[in-house]
């Protein structure tokens, strides 16, 4: 069987902000934990500073080398003199040479006018403790020494502290952040109506909560983190450059730098919208993997009956591919931009070395330049993949705010009354419902009561808008037009949580959790007692089959419950509305899916659950509604025939068709 062409469709509520919309609403959930960022951020700015002491020592430390070579060259040149005869190399009272040479004491101050201004307190210190680091000619002696062994050693802990706590705070704050965004997203999506739940794609959905928050944290710590450190380090290392350059007359080396240097810019700016582009294909495709599996795991009992698992994996090996594309295409971008980038500081480098050359430049005066120069090369690279970052964040926060930004819940009325019970009687008036995508009407003017007590039920035809009636009774739903009261409230007027606490449901499909038996009975009544539990079961006629296995009521009952027969699901799920005893109830076809035995056993459960109950039934088997106070006719949305079995049977209308189909009579 060929497999269909992959393709991801976009979800109704998908759409793009700006980047100061999305990096802006970041700050919504960062701004709990400022005072780490801020601790983050700061220890980040202070690693550049670090880098001040290492910029200050280089020059001293060449001209030393330099000064020493020259000054060995100067001893093989006096000895040369005086090997050749005494008229010859002595020289004339005019001669320049005693005015070139300079004694100890000149050469000291030359010296020290090219150490670090922190120097002269490093040596006083020194020297208090004896310690000698300028010999009298000048020589830098152990200074070198004491900046190897003490200054370096100091300097590059405190920049190590400051690094940790960076990282550190930073991904603390990106962590934390994440697992609020996954929250909201998790409170967000429940408690959106059930019109959301029949538009998306359950899968992609569970993709961008659990994925894409992800970006959050990334945003947080990594790229916060870089924002933080790299511009600072670029900061400082351009201003020693100025500083030196300016200091000692090098101005038409230093235009030469700036006018490199925004080459580094250049592929950054060529590769970033492709990279964003890719980046959010590639998540749009991730979560067409997720939906897949879910897809797949759901439904197993079709793949495993129709025998279709070659085929599913020949689908989820495409979907697989697919996305695997779109990351292997952002992937090569996204690694081109560092190599580029490198290249370039490489040839600007080189360039710079080669006018260097050209114009005669000590390697002491142009080293000094070249470390800030290639300290700027890490940070520039770090903020080339940052912007590559940033785009991909861009993608994952558009896809998050989309969702966020979907408003599908039911409304809630700031005034809403609380109402604890149930005293007269449900109405509908004149109540038609359309669902957001269909033309026509699912349920047209219906009007009618369900008094305390009494049993109401629906009949009809696949489509005839039976499930529509009972979902805007439990409000699932709000009607288009007309209003359905309780006791003379508008459902629209009470606050959910009392209307949840008064209806409660059993439906045709028994959903139960990945949990313990006893765990989905309570489930809705988590204070109930272990031995409510068990009394719940046993009217839910439950117990016997639980306690004949070993686990009694601590039984797994398996993803969905698959570790269960439909009977025994089914009357788990009337188990758990006996225990949490609303005072109305609807049934929705309840035990339509049933063999005829395990049908008379539920219908003997649902009767003792419905004693002393408003219930609302729908079944399509007929002879579980006989004996129902009202019976309504349905077809195409609207009611047809209305009154008692007998009432309905005596017309001879739709009614007796569909019981002389089913034989009840």
């Amino acid at each position: 069987m060929a497999v269909a062409k992959i393709e991801y469709k976009k979800e109704f509520f998908d759409r793009d902000y700006t980047f100061r919309e999305a990096y802006g609403r970041v700050w919504k959930y960062a701004r709990k934990y400022r005072l780490r960022l801020a601790v983050g951020v700061i220890c980040g700015m202070a690693t550049a500073g670090t880098l001040v002491p290492f910029f200050q020592i280089v020059q001293p430390a060449l001209q030393h080398v330099e000064s020493h070579d020259a000054e060995i060259v100067r001893e093989e040149a006096a000895s040369a003199v005086e090997a050749v005869p005494e008229a010859v190399a002595k020289p004339k009272a005019d001669d320049t040479h005693g005015k070139v040479k300079k004694n100890a004491f000149e050469r000291q101050i030359e010296k020290n006018s090219k150490l670090p201004s922190w120097y002269p307190a490093v040596e006083k210190w020194a020297s208090k403790l004896g310690i000698t680091i300028q010999t009298e000619t000048g020589g830098m002696a152990g200074a070198l020494l004491l900046i190897v062994l003490v200054v370096i050693p100091v300097v590059a802990l405190a920049r190590l502290v400051l690094m940790y706590l960076n990282h550190y705070c930073l991904s603390w704050s990106g962590a934390h952040a994440v697992a609020d965004i996954r929250q909201e997203l998790f409170d967000h999506v429940e408690r959106q109506g059930l019109e959301f739940f029949g538009r998306v794609d359950v899968g992609q959905v569970m993709t961008r909560m659990a994925s894409d928050p992800q970006q959050i944290q990334i945003i947080l710590s990594t790229v916060l983190s870089e924002v933080a450190m790299a511009p600072f380090e670029i900061f400082v290392s351009i201003g020693f450059i100025v500083w030196f350059a300016v200091t000692n007359h090098m101005l038409p080396t230093l235009c030469l730098i700036f006018i490199g240097f925004p080459l580094f810019v250049i592929p950054v700016q060529a590769l970033g919208k492709r990279v964003k582009k890719w980046a959010r294909r590639s998540m749009e495709r991730s979560s067409m993997v997720g939906s897949k599996i879910i897809e797949v795991m759901t439904c197993i009992k079709i793949v495993k009956s129709y025998n279709t698992e070659d085929l599913e994996t020949r689908r989820y090996a495409s979907t697989n591919n697919y996305f695997l594309k779109s990351t292997m295409r952002g992937l090569r971008i996204s690694l081109m931009v560092g190599p580029t980038v490198e290249t370039v500081g490489i040839f600007l480098i080189c360039g710079f070395l080669v006018w260097c050359f050209a114009v005669d430049i000590k390697i002491s005066d142009v080293v000094p330049m070249l470390a800030p120069l290639l300290i700027i090369y890490k940070p520039i690279k770090q903020l080339s993949k940052l912007q590559m970052q940033i785009e991909t964040s861009m993608a994952a926060l558009n896809r998050i705010y989309s969702l966020l930004d979907v408003h599908l819940e039911l409304p809630e009325k700031p005034d809403a009354v609380s109402k604890k019970t149930f005293d007269g009687k449900m109405a509908f008036e004149d109540v038609s419902f359309r669902y957001g995508t269909a033309e026509a009407c699912a349920v047209s003017h219906a009007s009618f009561e369900i008094p305390r007590g009494k049993v109401v039920a629906v009949v009809g035809g696949t489509g005839s808008g039976k499930s529509t009636l009972s979902n805007l009774l439990a409000r699932f739903f709000d009607p288009t037009e007309g209003r359905i009261t309780m006791d003379g409230v508008d459902l629209r007027d009470i606050k959910i949580s009392d209307l949840r606490t008064l209806v409660g449901a059993v439906a045709q499909e028994s959903i139960l959790f990945n949990d313990t038996i006893e765990e989905n009975i309570r489930y809705g009544t988590p204070n109930a007692t272990y031995d409510e539990v068990v009394a719940a079961a046993k009217l839910a006629n439950a117990h016997e089959f639980i306690t004949a296995q070993p686990e009694g009521y601590k039984r797994v009952v398996g993803e969905k419950g698959f570790a269960l027969s439909g009977g025994e699901r089914q009357r788990i799920c009337i188990a758990r509305a006996i225990l949490r005893n609303p005072p109305i109830l609807v049934l929705d076809e309840a035990t339509s899916a049933l063999d005829t035995v395990t049908e008379r056993i539920v219908q003997d459960a649902l009767t003792k659950l419905m004693e002393s109950r408003t219930t609302f039934a729908i079944a399509h088997r007929l002879s579980t509604i006989r004996n129902a106070d009202l019976i309504l006719v349905m077809d195409h949305g609207e009611i047809v025939e209305r009154g008692t079995h007998d009432e309905l049977y005596a017309k001879g209308g739709v009614y007796r068709k569909l019981c002389d189909m089913q034989k009840t009579t």
